[in-house]
């Protein structure tokens, strides 16, 4: 039966894990835009597009953000209760510390299992929708801004020059357009004392309509012994010249494309995956012999084999025993055609097997990353219950509130947890550990510190008390000054 301590702890639990929960979000999400806002910045991103970029990038940082808050909310929780000597009350009435944690770790069950829905069933959608975003964001030009007295090469097959430009943006004066879209150099120019930027109502193209300027142009006619060179000069009072900008426009790509990635999975596909290569991979093996056999010429009835007994059938060397080389039974004549022919042979034997080779290291590769990938949904999930186990005891043991303390405690375990479980992934993917032995390294070496936790939260260890550290300290110098008298 859940009793009023139950309703207690949980209450006292939720409203922490909820703020440090989105704080945790908040802060992954702005590390993020820090890592790519160098490749976003100038692009002209509408609201829109950053809305979706955020909330797309938040949502795959979900199993990240949550061990840290539950980490964060335990130690908080049990910290304030140990502060206001909750605990001691508690267990004055014979409550034991594990009764007492029972609840919030049957809640914390529950999370960590939403959590598992949530990582093996929305996370591979958000991953397809944030990194193809994120890929057109990047590989898409910047926006075309034209900076007074520089040349602007944005606009393919165009250098624009602007002498001044006035504060409503529009307005441009001393205008130089050199244009080489021909392929053969600057033979057209348009030199204007002002005129106007207009952009056309789609944004698809950006109309200059200059006034009281001169364009030059240079031209070639063959007259089937020199080509003639003229140039044109024209004056003009009000033209228009238009630039295609369909170039600047974010064009998205297909996500069909990236949907065979092994973000983009869930555990049902992962493991088809997983049943394929295996199967494949057996298939490489097999097929060695069938790639290699027509190039072996002395275990093939192919055209070499008929070359190479033609070839000897020519010559009427006595037949002999040879000691270390074939070529003791080959004729002088033909010995040079019998080395090209198995030189050639070799050449396309290791051909073939360093391609099938490369296709083995490829396949090799792939199979890891999935199979880390199918272990990532399942410890992300166990992470919530280890660093609650963690941290419940830990503020037992602190007995400190707030987010002085605690926090400090739990950035540093979950900075230990995170560079563990880093390290055990790479050493996964380079095939240094099996992918099970790596994703799960850091759980194993956490699951006993836990366990040594709780047994010392339960007797009251003052491990973390400052007061035994200064009892202990005065014990220390009052040994030593005894000895000295």
């Amino acid at each position: 039966m859940i009793k009023k301590l139950d309703i207690l702890i949980l209450r006292s639990f939720i409203g922490p894990f909820i703020v440090t929960f989105f704080v945790t979000l908040f802060v992954l999400v702005m590390q993020f835009f820090w890592l790519y806002m160098d490749e976003l910045i100038g692009k002209g991103l509408g609201t829109w597009m950053i809305v979706q970029l955020l909330f797309y990038m938040s949502t795959t940082m979900v199993p990240l953000a949550l061990p840290l808050g539950i980490l964060l909310a335990s130690i908080m929780t049990f910290g304030s209760m140990g502060e206001a000597f909750e605990l001691v009350a508690i267990k004055s009435a014979g409550i034991s510390l594990l009764r007492f944690m029972s609840p919030l770790l049957i809640f914390i069950i529950g999370i960590a299992g939403l959590g598992f829905l949530f990582n093996n069933n929305v996370i591979p959608y958000a991953n397809l929708k944030a990194l193809s975003l994120l890929y057109d964001l990047r590989n898409s030009k910047p926006a075309f801004n034209i900076k007074p007295g520089q040349f602007n090469k944005d606009i393919e097959g165009f250098s624009i020059r602007v002498g001044e430009k006035d504060k409503d943006g529009r307005t441009i004066r001393n205008v130089i357009i050199y244009d080489h879209s021909s392929g053969i150099g600057n033979d057209k120019v348009v030199l204007a004392k002002e005129g106007m930027m207009i952009p056309s109502p789609d944004k698809q193209f950006l109309i200059f309509r200059l006034k009281d300027g001169w364009r030059y142009e240079e031209t070639y006619e063959d007259n089937g012994v020199k080509p003639l060179r003229k140039q044109m000069r024209m004056n003009f009072k009000n033209w228009d010249k238009v630039f295609d900008l369909s170039s600047f426009k974010l064009s998205r790509t297909n996500e069909d494309l990236f949907k065979d990635a092994y973000q983009m999975m869930d555990v049902s596909q992962l493991n088809e995956r997983l049943d394929s290569m295996k199967k494949y991979d057996k298939t490489i093996a097999s097929n060695v012999g069938m790639y290699v056999g027509p190039y072996l010429t002395s275990f093939n009835n192919g055209t070499e084999r008929g070359q190479l007994d033609s070839m000897m059938r020519t010559t009427k060397a006595p037949a002999k025993v040879y000691d270390s080389s074939f070529l003791q039974l080959v004729d002088d004549s033909i010995k040079a055609k019998v080395v090209q022919l198995a030189v050639s042979q070799v050449r396309n034997t290791r051909g073939m097997l360093d391609i099938t080779a490369l296709d083995k290291k490829m396949q090799t590769e792939n199979y890891l990353k999935f199979n880390i990938e199918w272990h990532r949904k399942f410890t992300l999930s166990f992470a919530c219950v280890l660093l609650f186990l963690i941290g419940a005891p830990l503020g037992a043991i602190i007995r400190k509130g707030g987010l002085g303390m605690p926090l400090v405690i739990a950035v540093v375990f979950f900075v230990v947890f995170h560079i563990m479980s880093m390290t055990g992934e790479k050493m996964a993917k380079t095939n240094s550990l099996p992918a099970w032995q790596g994703m799960w390294m850091a759980t194993g070496m956490l699951l006993p510190i836990a366990f040594i936790l709780i047994n010392q939260a339960r007797n009251d260890s003052p491990i973390l008390n400052k007061e035994w550290y200064l009892r202990a300290w005065n014990r220390v110098k009052h040994l030593i000054s005894k000895r000295k008298k």
